[in-house]
């Protein structure tokens, strides 16, 4: 055994000195037999908190990942002008793919 770990009888020693609490005495059978689950007593709660779990759902048209290289002082701009910059940059490629769209295919560059 590690030095400086707890042994079993190092623990029994602990609980048999803990001291009672009376402001918090221990829970009887009774008081057990009481409990319900939060689901029962609390439904809107709990189901407001499993809403909140996992993702959000994906967008109509989920982004894709790429990897792509950027100039250097664009990006930093784009960063300096705070959170949501990968937004921005989004935004951008957006409008450009709309103008490459509404030009003819011949007069593309």
């Amino acid at each position: 055994m590690k030095s400086g770990s707890t042994t079993t009888t190092q623990n029994s020693r602990q609980r048999k000195g803990r001291a009672v609490d009376d402001e918090n005495p221990p829970i009887t059978a009774a008081q057990w037999k009481r409990f319900r689950p939060s689901s029962e007593v609390v439904p809107h709660i709990v189901e407001a908190y499993r809403r909140s779990l996992g993702r959000p759902p994906a967008d109509e048209e989920p982004k894709i990942a790429v990897s792509i290289r950027l100039n250097r002082d664009a990006v930093a701009t784009l960063k300096a002008a705070g959170p949501g910059w990968q937004t921005r940059i989004n935004e951008l490629v957006v409008k450009a793919a709309e103008k490459l769209k509404a030009k003819p295919a011949g007069a593309r560059k």
